[in-house]
């Protein structure tokens, strides 16, 4: 019984372990600025979970071969700890999980709390069950005020937003279902939510972040490869979470001028 448990446990670790040396379940291609320092990060931190994963199951599956029945009866030796061991795995394990937190706050800290750039294109991203709506504040720069009463989520468009189209901010502001964008230039994207917690998800760019309501969160990132990505909704928010994803164009600046010139023009 003890060779079996000890066959069982090492060809699940090293089983398992194959797939993602060989990356078989692993990230998709990285494409923005912030990408390649999210996935060196990442992978440093599978390679040390890594090692200390396979060793305790190494470890584990020798113990119950060596500790297995051999059909002798053998008085048992009982044991209070270690504490020298103890304190040494204690010390060990929050050296390397307080170590990879300090290695990784400057990559979180650098698309929450580092302000974006003054040329940065403007986003305001609302979630609303089940849709993204993205929102550009056209040529003055300032989006148009929005009202409670005013939305209308089944009109979609600006009538999901409630804007108010007295205001002359909102008489340039551009709202789409889908999320146009320069490649390599900044991206500020203003998170808001309708009715419950979404979290805007775009797993190419490794951008990630919860929309709250009655918040607006400020985040940016920088695309760096053109093409369609999928938006999705990575927070659990009623029975449509399923279906709740949008895409995002990462285009050259002269077809996003383009575009955004032609959505106005809709609009006189």
């Amino acid at each position: 019984m003890g060779l079996i448990l000890l066959i069982i446990i090492w060809l699940i670790t090293f089983v398992s372990t194959y797939f993602f040396v060989a990356k078989t379940w692993w990230l998709p291609v990285g494409a923005s600025v912030a990408a390649a320092s999210i996935d060196h990060h990442f992978t440093t931190t599978f390679i040390l979970m890594g090692v200390v994963f396979v060793a305790a199951q190494v470890a584990l599956g020798y113990l119950v071969w060596s500790y297995r029945d051999r059909g002798t009866a053998t008085k048992v030796a009982y044991s209070h700890g270690n504490t020298n061991l103890e304190i040494v795995w204690t010390v060990l394990t929050t050296v390397l999980f307080v170590g990879m937190n300090l290695a990784s706050s400057s990559i979180w800290a650098s698309e929450r709390f580092r302000a974006a750039e003054e040329n940065a294109v403007q986003v305001e991203v609302t979630a609303m069950q089940f849709a993204w709506y993205f929102r550009y504040p056209g040529p003055d720069g300032k989006f148009g005020a929005t009202k409670p009463e005013l939305e209308d989520a089944s009109a979609g468009g600006e009538a999901a937003l409630g804007l108010d189209t007295k205001d002359p901010a909102s008489k340039d502001d551009v709202v789409t279902g889908t999320m146009v964008a320069p490649v390599n230039r900044e991206i500020e994207v203003i998170l808001r939510a309708h009715d419950v917690i979404h979290s805007f998800f775009i797993p190419t760019m490794r951008f990630k972040q919860d929309a709250v309501p009655g918040l607006a969160i400020h985040m940016h990132f920088t695309p760096i490869q053109t093409g369609e990505y999928e938006i999705l909704c990575a927070e659990l928010c009623g029975l449509g979470h399923y279906k709740m994803h949008g895409m995002l164009k990462v285009v050259s600046q002269e077809e996003f001028d383009k575009w955004l010139a032609a959505r106005e023009a809709e609009k006189q």
